[in-house]
């Protein structure tokens, strides 16, 4: 199951909105990264068969991923042969758009830096507040134990189950030696140490949930001689 988690950013608009408006009734949303939500910065297309188009540094992160998809298609492409998407960048510095909140008018390519020092621009974060106050202290530093990203192709917000069908469902016949990402978030895990045959390790250990068996405040030996009593007691 992925589990999609909340971000906001001022800079961002709201999927669906704009924060700009194209001379000619053009689209917004073909001057505009799906991944960011910005307008492009360095548009480049990707490789996914469906001429794609990202800021080239939204890719990054895409960079050391086994097998990358894209965002979008979800068709798998190489990041190294992402090209400059010239007919964008044409565009970009030719077309006038107005500012949503100021009404200033400029080319397409100077609205983001624009919307950056905007002094109209409504930057105020909605505020939240808990159900009930808590008396206990929040937790800092605590390591994420409950999602983990597809060290494939970087699908994040995935739990243990929705790691397991998403990679039996997507990448079976993959052949990259990945590192686990359940098993290096462990106390015990290894960073560096990559699974032959990642999903029949999947398949293997993780068809249930650590937090089940593992209590995590307690050393590998320890963890061990209560596993050899409960199974002795349950003989």
């Amino acid at each position: 199951m992925a589990i999609q988690l909340p971000s906001h950013n001022p800079n961002h608009q709201i999927q669906g909105e704009t924060n700009f408006t194209v001379s000619d009734n053009e689209s917004a949303d073909q001057f505009t990264c799906s991944i960011c939500l910005e307008i492009f910065l360095d548009p480049v297309k990707i490789t996914c068969g469906n001429d794609h188009v990202y800021c080239a540094g939204c890719l990054q992160s895409y960079q050391n991923l086994a097998e990358p998809q894209c965002p979008q298609c979800r068709n798998i492409f190489n990041p190294s042969l992402s090209r400059k998407a010239s007919d964008i960048h044409r565009k970009l510095k030719s077309k006038k758009a107005d500012c949503k909140w100021c009404q200033k008018k400029m080319t397409l390519n100077k609205i983001r830096e624009h919307l950056g020092v905007c002094d109209r621009v409504d930057r105020s974060i909605p505020q939240f507040k808990p159900v009930r106050e808590t008396s206990q202290p929040i937790p800092s530093n605590v390591p994420n134990r409950a999602t983990f990203k597809c060290p494939y192709c970087g699908q994040p917000n995935l739990d243990v189950p929705g790691m397991v069908k998403h990679c039996n469902d997507n990448h079976r016949q993959s052949a990259p030696q990945v590192v686990c990402p359940i098993c290096a978030s462990m106390p015990w895990g290894d960073a560096n140490h990559t699974s032959t045959n990642f999903i029949q390790h999947l398949n293997l250990r993780h068809r249930f949930e650590y937090d089940t068996y593992v209590d995590y405040n307690q050393d590998d030996d320890a963890m061990l001689q209560a596993a050899l009593q409960a199974s002795m007691a349950t003989q």
